[in-house]
């Protein structure tokens, strides 16, 4: 499950957040999470409630914004939403889309005290 290795990595992050700036608590952490990462949002959240369990997140509101995901069509020329990775083009269904955004994931920024 990929979703533990991304879990562990924000907290690394949170971490160094924490050695730069000297907090002493996370409330709040907001995530971008592109809609063709291939990351299942539920499945992250549990993942963060444990690797944050003795961390200065422990208690830190989990929020995630999806990011829509597009491409642009090498057949139409166009740009097009996409909800998929290897979607054929909405506009002529052509084959030959390369997604463009939405395939991230980035910590937003972290409410802290």
């Amino acid at each position: 499950m990929h979703e533990m290795a991304l879990a562990e990595s924000v907290l690394g992050l949170i971490e160094d957040a924490r050695r730069r700036q000297g907090f002493a608590r996370v409330r709040a952490v907001r995530l971008e999470i592109g809609a063709l990462a291939g990351v299942e949002v539920e499945a992250l959240r549990s993942c963060l409630a444990i690797v944050f369990e003795r961390s200065v997140a422990r208690a830190a509101r989990i929020e995630c914004a999806i990011a829509p995901g597009s491409g642009y069509c090498l057949d139409c020329g166009q740009t097009v939403a996409m909800d998929a990775l290897y979607a054929a083009c909405p506009r002529c269904a052509g084959p030959h889309v390369q997604a463009t955004h939405g395939m991230q994931m980035r910590v937003r920024d972290l409410m802290v005290e």
